[in-house]
């Protein structure tokens, strides 16, 4: 069957009834970090009525599955459509909708994580759907995973791509339908400050950790690190990788007695592009702590790396990316242009192994009052989903 006959033939048996009506019921299923089981259940439901093979709950933490499931073609190639369930807390001041009511209003489904990434796991679900339904002559597996634990250490993607292979993938994060090709990573430092305890009235005594960390906060946001890129990626991410003192802790818990604070402990949370590694955030880190302690020598700290996750880029001439190209040249019809996130994907812990495209509905501002996404963006990423899925497998 001719390539573009077959998309428009996937993408006639898109639901577009359905695809809504089902980001509306997700929408009204709470799943704030650490609460994702509700949805995960309800997405098998969606899964099991469907049809989807091997529709289960994959164990990735106590009663936080990822649900998981997909459509069986025969012999070929692996393409999975993915994204998280987890959302952030809800946003304050609400007005024009209930977080969780799902309303739709004026062409726009309301609801709280919506873009982030709700409406992309269901329209992936009824992309695989109408792939199913138009009859097209597909081989392979379209499979659809929905995680857990993406904003804490993404262990419901590092479970999923344990157990499963891919041959390509798309992660759904939401690119106001536009193609990103990456985003980038997050080094976590520790650095703790260490000063000299004191009763507050032996104050002469003692080194205040406290404002020698509030040194090195002011030293470290000063920060500019300008790393050397490839050109390709210096355009597509920026020049700075963004380093920020993020956390502080120092002094005693409230209630307690009083004295001089012999730590501080900063939590740096630094954004590197693809290509900067570890040890190049980290000298740039030293760098500021040298300069902190020319200015006070009583100033000494402890350095430790917390948590790595890395940066992730793919090749804008891969497989998967121009089978996204294309796909989103027959839904739109115009040449898409390719982008890049700052925020982090899952692609942080499984992009190394598994060529991975991202695209999805929605973008800034996200966790806000009243966020909504409107009908519009989301059919035509479904539309999309169906368009890659369908070239990815087409025999």
């Amino acid at each position: 069957m001719e390539k573009s006959a077959a998309v428009a033939k996937a993408i006639d048996s898109v639901d577009e009834d359905r695809v809504v009506s089902l980001v509306q019921e997700v929408c009204r299923i709470p799943s704030v970090l650490g609460d994702e089981r509700g949805l995960a259940e309800y997405l098998l439901g969606v899964l099991e009525d469907s049809g989807f093979a091997g529709a289960g709950l994959q164990e990735v933490l106590p009663d936080r599955p990822n649900a998981v499931g997909e459509i069986d073609f025969g012999s070929g190639p692996r393409v999975v459509l993915t994204g998280h369930m987890d959302t952030k807390p809800v946003s304050i001041g609400w007005t024009d909708a209930e977080p969780f009511g799902g309303e739709l209003i004026d062409g726009f489904v309301y609801g709280h994580g919506i873009m982030d990434m709700k409406a992309a796991l269901v329209c992936q679900i009824v992309a695989a759907e109408a792939v199913r339904a138009s009859g097209v002559p597909v081989a392979g597996r379209l499979a659809f995973a929905a995680v857990s634990d993406h904003m804490g250490d993404q262990l419901g993607s590092i479970r999923y791509f344990d157990e499963y292979d891919a041959d390509l993938c798309v992660l759904g994060e939401l690119s106001d339908n536009e193609i990103y090709l990456g985003h980038r990573g997050r080094y976590y430092f520790d650095i703790t400050a260490q000063g000299l305890s004191a009763h507050t009235c032996h104050k002469p005594l003692a080194v205040n950790a406290n404002v020698l960390a509030a040194k090195a906060i002011l030293e470290l946001e000063a920060s500019r690190l300008t790393p050397e890129l490839e050109p390709w990626v210096r355009d597509l991410f920026g020049e700075e990788t963004y380093m920020a003192p993020g956390r502080v802790y120092g002094g005693l818990p409230p209630g307690g007695p009083s004295m001089i604070p012999d730590e501080c402990v900063i939590r740096l949370d630094c954004r590197p592009q693809p290509g900067v590694d570890v040890a190049t955030v980290r000298g740039e880190l030293e760098r500021c702590l040298d300069s902190v302690v020319r200015a006070d020598p009583r100033f000494k700290a402890k350095v430790e790396l917390a948590d790595v996750k890395s940066p992730y880029v793919a090749d804008p001439h891969s497989t998967v990316v121009q089978t996204m190209v294309e796909a989103v040249r027959q839904v739109r019809g115009t040449e898409p242009r390719l982008k890049a996130a700052g925020w982090l994907g899952d692609t942080a812990s499984f992009g190394e192994r598994i060529p991975t495209v991202i695209f999805g509905p929605g973008g800034e501002p996200v966790y806000c009052p009243n966020e909504r996404l409107s009908v519009e963006d989301i059919i035509e990423a479904t539309k999309v989903y169906t368009a890659f899925s369908t070239l990815a497998l087409l025999s």
